[in-house]
């Protein structure tokens, strides 16, 4: 299972517990804290009442239809009230009193006048001095049908000479509940939902981070150039760039270990004719002879000139990751300039040169590295053409993809030698000279090419030999 994936499940679960543990505790506690709300507004309406009824009841004059008369009246008002988002068109309280004895004198719904209420926990406790409160059920059978009973003494001086009662179904305080609980779940879901995506948007930026590291180190352990990856935040940036530097730490080993060797094995052939011939000249010898060996010692000598500086450009190449820059080289003057270069090689062949190129041709990338390329191209060309031969260039266009073409006419490259032109030192015998050349320049071209993200291909034609490099656009 990817990393990114295990990230998000732990991320979830652990989300989704706490959001859950939260979100039921909060509902779980949205009942009792509104019936404790109530409560406390029944005990501020019952002693309110208390204090009202004191006078009557003290006196035994309570005017039970003049109270009646009044709590029927508050019974049957309509409030109209838009209580967050919940309307109240009804008043729910019921009212009634009791004696000392708990004896209802007084009940605003009229069903209970004269009964024994001494034995509810509402009367019973309040006339011991203790609070007292209940909740019953109006239908035994129904729990939705619980009242909550909230009651006050009435008091003469220290002694309590009645009781108070107002009560509220439960019900009434349903549609309330419910739209807590529902607006909390919507707003718990949100948050946990988001909690998710921002969970999930984390796992895939960093398990993308990671591939992208992972890519890379594969990249490199292929051989491939490959810039690391630019990460944002503090440890990833620093892992990239941990890999970035040891990626060049390592390849700069192996690469100088590698270039000695073989800048070794082929300074030996120069350098060993060089020496001899150094030995031929002390001793005597005829002029002609002389200065064939002297002419032997300047050969190699250019030759050995010739071997550094290749290999000095294609180490500058082979080291580097990536463009320094990314301009419009017009291709048609470059060529031009080339072949303007080698004007005297071209006339000393009697070489027929066409430059199919258009003027308006342009294409993007480092100018000196194609300029390089191309003169190592022509160079390549030359050396093979015959007397009298014929040397086109040419380009097309196809998408994002350009094909820079150069035609040369000479003899069909064998078949074994085909696929080994591009390796490092491989090279064939010139037909002028019957010499080998250092085996450079076409891999040098071939690295210019892949840096540039683009391939080389070498191939027979009627007539020829045809060199083809491919480079994009972008």
């Amino acid at each position: 299972m990817p990393l990114g994936i295990r990230i998000f499940l732990v991320y979830f679960c652990f989300v989704g517990l706490a959001g859950w543990f939260v979100l039921s505790t909060v509902m779980e506690e949205i009942r009792p804290g509104v019936r404790q709300s109530t409560e406390e507004t029944l005990v501020d309406t019952a002693n309110l009442l208390a204090e009202l009824l004191r006078d009557d009841v003290r006196t035994g004059q309570l005017d039970q239809r003049h109270w009646l008369q009044v709590f029927q009246a508050y019974g049957l008002r309509q409030p109209q009230a838009q209580i967050w988002g919940v309307a109240k068109e009804v008043v729910n309280n019921r009212i009634y009193v009791t004696d000392a004895a708990g004896k209802v004198l007084m009940d605003s719904s009229g069903a209970a006048v004269g009964e024994d209420y001494s034995r509810w926990n509402d009367v019973y406790l309040t006339l011991r001095g203790q609070y007292g409160a209940r909740s019953t059920r109006a239908v035994a059978d129904d729990p939705d049908s619980s009242v909550m009973y909230v009651a006050a003494p009435i008091k003469q001086g220290a002694a309590i000479i009645g009781v108070v009662t107002v009560s509220k179904p439960s019900s009434s305080l349903q549609p309330y509940i419910d739209r807590s609980q529902r607006r909390l779940g919507w707003f718990g879901a949100g948050l946990i939902g988001l909690g998710l995506l921002v969970g999930g948007l984390l796992s895939w930026w960093l398990s993308g981070s990671l591939r992208r590291l992972t890519d890379f180190a594969q990249a490199v352990a292929a051989g491939e150039r490959s810039p690391a990856p630019q990460l944002r935040g503090g440890e990833l940036g620093q892992l990239a760039a941990a890999l970035e530097h040891m990626r060049s730490e390592l390849e700069g080993k192996a690469y100088v270990e590698r270039y000695v060797h073989t800048l070794t094995h082929e300074l030996k052939s120069p350098l060993a004719a060089i020496r001899g011939a150094a030995e031929l000249l002390e001793g005597e010898m005829p002029a002609e002879q002389r200065l064939r060996f002297v002419g032997n010692i300047q050969s190699e000598s250019a030759r050995l000139q010739q071997l550094i500086e290749r290999l000095l450009h294609l180490a500058l190449v082979e080291q580097r990751q990536g463009l320094e820059e990314r301009v419009a080289v017009p291709l048609r003057g470059l060529v031009d300039e080339l072949l303007r270069a080698q004007a005297a090689r071209l006339e000393s062949a009697q070489l027929e040169v066409v430059n199919r190129l258009d003027e308006s041709l342009q294409w993007l990338g480092e100018r000196f590295l194609l300029q390089q390329a191309l003169a190592n191209l022509l160079d390549n060309a030359l050396d093979f053409s015959p007397d009298g031969g014929r040397l086109c260039w040419s380009a097309q266009v196809c998408g994002e993809q350009l094909e820079l073409c150069l035609f040369n006419q000479t003899e069909a490259i064998p078949d074994y030698a085909l696929l080994r032109l591009t390796e490092r030192f491989y090279s064939l015998q010139r037909p002028k000279t019957g010499r080998k050349s250092s085996g450079l320049g076409l891999n040098f071209v071939q690295e210019v090419a892949s840096l540039h993200g683009g391939t080389l291909t070498v191939a027979n034609v009627p007539g020829g030999v045809e060199v083809r490099l491919c480079l994009p656009q972008a």
